[in-house]
This record gives structure tokens, sequence and C-alpha cells, in this order.
């Protein structure tokens, strides 16, 4: 259970401050003053004792939970045999099998290949280079909103948010920008179904039809669910239309999972909820349960570049790879696909409940254990309230549940598949009340 021993930052967490505010770089965005000194299933402790409940999976990494027995043990086991001998000049069984599994689970009944990083921009960088070699063509149409990463191939996709990209320009050249389906916020000013996928047709029209030949883009880039972009699910027949109309120019699909895969919506990969297969899918995070590791999968004729094309010194690392195949055999042996559902599906009900209770609440979405809750000063006008969220998030570390927000003003609930009923409960007691607090300060004066 969630213990607050201290009122944190307790004296050690201040004392570590400063010496992080010395030696560290100051672009690490830090969303709260919280030292993590261990982790164990759904709970995390701070460097004074506290106890939280995590409702972030350390960014959506920690899939299984924290240090699962299981996932420790393959990788003491792995680095009592073998720690680096370079996967991109040898091989590895380990990373072998990995790649087997990974065409196995990722979506699509045809031949797949994998090249292994050690991040999610890793994987998308990878992506990048492989849809240009295949295609030869030099453009790209990715999606506002969207976050891949912050190199700069990643980065010239990512449209989350102004200080991700000032001073970097310029960025890769032949990315194109097209909004997302945020139907809670159409950037067309229109609503969802009388709009009748506008946003697909625009893109046709407006983009494909007027400045960017089709026959130059080599593929589309996109979030499944928004992740930093708020968690936005889009509506159900976006992907089948966009998959339409990628076939009409024999354009391909790329399906950014890093935030999304691995059982985060109760399905191994998110896109699987619309019945669209990707031609390329991007996975890193919860894949090696913190262990520094990415994987880009794709249709084995589109991965056809040829060698010292790409590579990476210590992608596909043994002990990185020995903790995924674990991750794998767990979600699987334990059910928590179905998991994340179930409590997802309860989560979700729960949160529509303080929404007809809270007119701070204007919108709740989500697929399993990816949920965002967007909070606004005005339901009409749909003003975000991100001062609110953030004090919300704040208060509710304060008092035992680590939580963050994305977007604007949307909290982001993303704990581990693992988390049971109880810890649900508590979480949203936590959270239902302090939204009640916030909105009686700050909306009702």
């Amino acid at each position: 259970m969630p213990k607050i021993i201290v009122t944190p930052p307790g004296k050690r967490a201040r004392e570590l401050l400063l010496k992080d505010e010395k030696f560290l770089s100051p672009s690490y965005v830090r969303w709260y003053p919280l030292v993590v000194e261990e982790g164990r299933g759904c709970l995390i402790k701070d460097v004074d004792g506290n106890v939280y409940i995590d409702f972030n999976s350390g960014l959506a990494v920690l899939a299984v939970g924290h240090c699962h027995p299981r996932v420790v043990e393959a990788i003491k086991r792995q680095a009592e045999k073998l720690l680096h001998y370079s996967n991109t000049d040898f091989y590895y069984e380990v990373s072998i099998t990995l790649a087997e599994k990974l065409t196995q689970i990722t979506p699509g009944d045809f031949e797949k290949r994998v090249y292994f990083g050690n991040s999610g921009a890793e994987s998308v960088e990878a992506a990048i280079k492989l849809v240009r070699w295949h295609t030869r063509r030099p453009r790209i149409i990715a999606f506002i909103g969207a976050f891949h990463g912050r190199t700069y191939g990643a980065l010239s996709l990512t449209a989350s948010k102004p200080v991700q990209r000032r001073y970097f320009f310029p960025l890769v050249p032949g990315v194109t920008h097209v909004p997302y389906p945020y139907c809670y916020r159409c950037a067309f000013k229109q609503e969802f179904p009388d709009c009748d996928y506008w946003c697909i047709d625009y893109i046709e029209e407006w983009v494909l039809g007027k400045y960017v030949p089709p026959e130059e883009v080599a593929a589309f880039f996109f979030e499944p669910i928004l992740g930093e972009g708020g968690y936005v699910v889009p509506p159900p027949e976006f992907f089948q239309r966009l998959k339409k109309l990628a076939d009409k120019y024999d354009i391909l699909l790329v399906a950014d999972e890093v935030q999304s895969g691995m059982g985060r919506t109760g399905r191994w990969f998110a896109i699987e909820h619309w019945d669209v297969v990707p031609d390329v899918i991007c996975i890193a995070k919860a894949l090696a349960s913190g262990l520094p590791l990415g994987a880009t999968v794709a249709r084995a004729e589109v991965m056809d570049w040829e060698r010292g094309a790409h590579a990476t010194t210590f992608g596909g690392n043994p002990v990185a790879c020995a903790a995924a195949i674990e991750v794998i055999n767990v979600i699987e042996e334990e059910n928590l696909l179905e998991n994340a559902e179930k409590q997802g599906t309860y989560i979700m009900a729960r949160l529509r409940e303080m929404q007809d209770k809270y007119e701070i609440i204007g919108d709740v979405r989500g697929k399993g254990l990816m949920i965002g809750v967007e909070l606004v000063r005005d339901r009409r006008k749909k003003t975000p309230a991100k001062k609110e969220a953030e004090e919300v998030m704040i208060r509710c570390w304060k008092q035992g549940l680590a939580i963050i927000t994305a977007g604007v003003s949307t909290i982001r609930i993303c704990p581990p598949l693992i988390i049971d009923r109880d810890l649900v409960d508590i979480a949203l007691e936590i959270l239902e009340r302090n939204i009640a607090t916030i909105e009686k300060e700050y909306l009702k004066k």
C-alpha cells in the first residue's frame, strides 16, 4: 500500500536534488522531485522511505511491474554468461530467439525481419532509413500531436510540443505533418461523425493533391494512440481509411508502438484494435522491462537493405534480449493482456462516473491501461486546464500516487499490466479526491 512518512521531497531527496542540479543536464523534464530508490510490482519507494502506487510505469516501461522476479533472474543468468560482443558484427542465439518471438506476436501473417537498437527513438530512426531505402522515395507524412523521439530523424517526425524542436532547425527534410484525428479538439473544427473523416480526405485532396507528390512518399508514420500528445484515441474507421489511401498510392504504413505496444492496450499492439496490419512496427519502452532495447519489425520484403546500410554496436544486447524474452513469457503466462483489458474497462467506467460529477473533466478516453483524462476550465469552450492538471498531479504524488500528465492538460493513466483491483481502487480514490479539491479551489471560487 502507499505510505507517506515524510512530506516529499524529504531531507535525503533534497540533498540529491541539489547535486542533480549541479551535475546533470537541465534538459530533462522532471515532473516533480521524486527520487526513486526501489521498485517492486506496482509500488515504488523514494530515498526517504515514502511508498507510492506507480500509475505511470516509469513512462510506460514497466509493463510487468518493477523487478519482476522472472525478469530479474533472466538478467542474472545472461549477465553471468555474456554481457556484450556486438550483435552488429557477430551472432547471439538470444537475439535470434527474441527476433523470432517478435515476428510471432506482431500483427501480420507474413515473413518478417527485425532490427535491434537501444531505444524508441532508435527504432524510429531505423524505420525512417528503412522505408526510404526500400521505396527509394524521399518523403514522409507524419501527424501533428505525435511524439516519435528526440534524435534528429525522430525529432523531424515529432510534433508534440514546440520546446522539443526549438532552435534545432533545420531538421531532416522531406517530412510533412497533417492533423491527427483528435476528435475532442478537431483541427478542422468539425464534429464526429458528421465530418465523415475529413482528416483523411484532407490528406488526399489538399496535401497529396496540391503539393506533396504521392509517388515521392515512402510512408505514413503514426502512433495508433497518441502518447505524449494526450493519450488520444482515433475514431473507429480512421486507420482502415488511412490504409486504403496508402494502398492507393503504394505508400507504406509505419506504426510507432513504442508507448502503446507490448500489451499496454489489452492487445500486444494497439493497431490490432483496428484490424490494420502495418508494414513496419517500432517497439521499445516495455520491451525489456527497463533495459535499453528497441526493435524495428518489418515485412521481410521491406527490410531488404544491404549489409552496412544501418547498424549499432549495442543493439540487441544479450542481457536486454534475455529480459525481453522473459517479458513476453510473463505477459503470456500471467494473462496480462486480459488483465489490462479487465482493469482498463473498470477504470474507464469509474472515470466516466467522475466525469458526471466534476465539470473539470472534459473527456475520458483510452484502451486497456492506456487512459487519458482531459481536464478543462470550461466544458463548452473546452479551455485546457493546464495549471489544474499539474496541480492534481503534484497533489496525487504527495499523497502516494505517482501519476503524470500528457498533452496540454490530460492526466495520463498507465499502471503496470499486473495491477490489481485493490491498488486501482486506492489510486482512483486519491485521484478523485484531488480532482474534486482542485475543481472546488480553482473553478468554483
